[in-house]
């Protein structure tokens, strides 16, 4: 690995890694990847030498200008402050702003918590999936709901924001638990258009070095 080139802690299905993947690429700087598969040996989260990087024993974790940062949306704020070029993540205008926060807020906090990996692994094999499609589906209400009034071509208006990179793996946890997508047309149609891009491709869990070959696109 080259020095001083920054190292993103991940695993290819986190979803909160995949956030990071794509404000990495969408800014454009090149970076080291140090899988963290989170259900081999027990959770390679839970080891000391991780546990070191990240209190929570979660992914994902960026050390990068000296620092090592840990929890998504803190990272990419820091990507945005220290580096505003060439896209920006969150808008200049201050309401415009705000309603960015408020639907990472609502994905980051209201939703992909309630249904991930340690929350399921609390229940019973027969409840997970009717419980992953409950949460999902209670807060895609919301989402869709805010989105009819922020919504222009992206999640806030005409250009890509922090907002648009928590919609994206948010969606494919929710294809994953087979939730139907019917009632949320802005939601599907912004993540469609978003698909198409560079940034989201790269970054997708199919296309990382630790996705198992049977997962590869």
């Amino acid at each position: 690995m080259q020095a001083g080139k920054p190292i993103l802690y991940s695993y290819f299905r986190s979803s909160c890694s995949w956030r990071v993947r794509i404000a990495l690429a969408l800014k454009g700087i090149d970076y080291d990847i140090i899988p963290i598969n989170l259900i081999k040996d027990g959770g390679q989260q839970f080891t000391r030498e991780f546990q070191t990087l990240s209190p929570m024993n979660q992914v994902p974790v960026l050390k990068i200008d000296d620092v090592t940062l840990a929890q998504s949306l803190a990272i990419i704020e820091y990507l945005e402050e220290t580096r505003p070029t060439p896209i920006r993540l969150l808008p200049q205008d201050p309401k415009k702003r705000a309603s960015v926060r408020m639907i990472s807020d609502i994905i980051a906090s209201g939703i992909q918590p309630l249904q991930n990996l340690s929350v399921l692994k609390k229940m019973g094999q027969e409840t997970q999936l009717t419980w992953a499609r409950a949460v999902i589906n209670s807060g895609f209400g919301a989402l869709e709901h805010v989105l009819q009034s922020t919504a222009g071509k992206y999640c806030v208006g005409d250009e890509i924001s922090m907002a648009d990179i928590c919609l994206v793996p948010q969606v494919a946890n929710a294809e994953r638990f087979k939730v139907d997508f019917s009632p949320y047309p802005t939601i599907s149609r912004i993540n469609k258009t978003l698909l198409t891009m560079e940034a989201f491709q790269v970054s997708h869990p199919s296309r990382q070095p630790d996705t198992p070959p049977e997962l590869r696109a």
